[in-house]
Formats: C-alpha cells, structure tokens, sequence
C-alpha cells in the first residue's frame, strides 16, 4: 500500500485562482485538470482517490502536486519546455548524412526518405532537408540514359539534330509519330466544350467500336499537322500515310522525316516505298532500339 499523502497547503489567494481557473472556459483542459488535483489535494483527499475520481493516473496527480509545490499556480499555467539540447549540425554529421544517403539504402526501401534517414541517424528531419538542399540530393529521383555502340552515333545524331537546329535549303522537314491502339469511344451526348469557369464536360456512359492507330507528321517551320488514322499499325499503313504526306509536298522540295527507330519503319514494305526515292537512317545500331531516326527522299522522284 501506498503511503497516504498529507493534506497540501494552499493559501486562500491561491486557491480563488485555482476555482477561477477551473470555472474558466479559456482554460486549456490539461491546465484545469492539474487545478482540480490541486483543490482536492488541499481537502486532504489521497492521491489514489484524487486519480480514481479524475481519471488519472497517480503518478499524473503526484507529477502536479510537485509542480504547485515548485512554483504554485504559475507553475501549473506555464507552457511546458523541452530540457532535451537541441543537436547542431557540425562538419561530420554533414558527411554523415551525406555518406548515408549516397553510399547505403535502407533494409526495406529502394531509396532514404528525410523522415526514415532522420530516423535512422537519430537527427531531425529538418537537419537531414537542409543537407539535401544544399548539396541538391534529390534520392526519389531517377534519370535513365543510353551508350549506343554504333561508331558513327555522334555523326547520325549531329545529322538529325541539324534537322531541327538548320534545316537544308529548299526541303521540307516534318516530325512523325504514331499513336497505336487509340479507343474509338462514341459518347451518348456530344462533349460540352471548354468555357471560362467550366472544364470539358463529358458523359461518363460511351460505346466502343475498337481501336485505330493515329498518324501524324509534323512541320516544324508552320506548324502544319498531315494526320491520319488507319485500323492497324503495320508497315502497310505506315507507307499509306507517306503516300499522304507526299501528296502535300511540293515536288521541288526534298522531305526530311524525322522519326523514332520502330520496327515498323524499317519494314520490307516501307523499304521498298522508299527505294526509289532514297533510304532511312537512323541513329543507333545497338542492341536495344535507338530513340530517333530519319528518312530523306526527293518527293520529285516517282
């Protein structure tokens, strides 16, 4: 059993503020709480009993009892410190954060995140923030790149580049790509167009009639769009499509296609579309597909 804790002395100045506090509606609940123990401590109830009636624990009612004793009701109203130091960020727990960021990875994830990295050294998240941004660390972020093996890379890449960058005197240069397996939706309404204060609006309800495969060849001097849309994605179409962007060239003019390296452009049928006009070049020859190519012809020639 515990020893019963003797009756606390409280002077009647203290205690019209303890009452006052507790009748207060501004008074932070843990504040009134504290107050209560108080006026029931003077009273010369014991601190089990003050506990049981408050729904406290006893430690919490013997924590305020020490409290008034310390400082009286000041003690109770003050906002409560933090005694822990607050740890610097000095020269050697910079390159800690740095070394354990860039030279290791936590057990369960692919990268360190500021609030596990802090967890793991035992610093703050803030601390671990301001080390990132200062050295620009950004661990969610990842960029992908290609060595190609092709000996002439650096030739075919100038060449395209160029395309863009100086187009040739009297040719046409457009930009190609293809979007295969586009849903064709019908909607049970006609699409509500954009207006001020009011997105696109469309009915949620649709009919599917399959796929088709968009076409598009770009003129990067006008902005000009040749498109078409065509049921399958095979060199077949492809070299349909080209029969379009050639009717729309006119026949002085050399074409400059620029294109990504797909299976499909370099088919037996599109190679045969362009035999007697000229031939595609492309950028890589290794293993894995190269991201862009070309394709010159004389529109001129039959």
């Amino acid at each position: 059993m515990f020893a019963t804790a003797e009756a606390l002395s409280v002077d009647d100045d203290a205690k019209r503020q303890l009452e006052s506090l507790v009748r207060s509606g501004t008074t932070p609940q843990g504040v009134a709480q504290k107050c209560r123990v108080i006026l029931l401590a003077q009273e010369g109830m014991s601190n089990r009993s003050i506990a049981k009636q408050l729904g406290l624990s006893r430690p919490t009612v013997i924590a305020a009892r020490a409290t008034y004793g310390t400082g009286g009701v000041q003690a109770l109203t003050a906002k409560p410190t933090r005694n822990r130091p607050r740890r610097t960020l000095t020269p050697e727990l910079e390159k800690k954060i740095l070394d354990a960021t860039l030279k290791t990875r936590p057990p369960d994830a692919t990268q360190w995140t500021v609030r596990t990295l802090a967890k793991h050294l035992r610093v703050s998240r803030m601390m671990v923030h301001r080390v990132w941004q200062r050295f620009d660390i950004q661990p969610h972020r990842v960029e992908k790149f290609k060595l190609s093996n092709d000996p002439q890379f650096e030739e075919k890449v100038r060449d395209i580049a160029g395309l863009y960058l100086d187009p040739p005197e009297r040719a046409l240069v457009l930009c190609v790509d293809e979007k295969s397996q586009i849903q064709a939706l019908d909607r049970t309404a006609p699409i509500l167009p954009l207006r001020p204060g009011l997105p696109e609006r469309q009915t949620h309800d649709y009919k599917r009639h399959g796929t088709t495969t968009l076409f598009a060849a770009f003129n990067i001097l006008n902005g000009k769009v040749i498109g078409s849309c065509l049921p399958r994605h095979r060199g077949k179409e492809f070299a349909k499509f080209l029969n379009q962007v050639e009717k729309h060239v006119p026949p002085d003019l050399d074409v400059h296609i620029i294109l990504d390296n797909y299976s499909t452009h370099k088919s037996a049928t599109v190679k045969r579309w362009l035999t007697p006009r000229s031939a595609a070049t492309f950028i890589s020859t290794s293993p894995r597909p190269a991201v862009l190519g070309s394709i010159r012809w004389n529109a001129s020639s039959p």
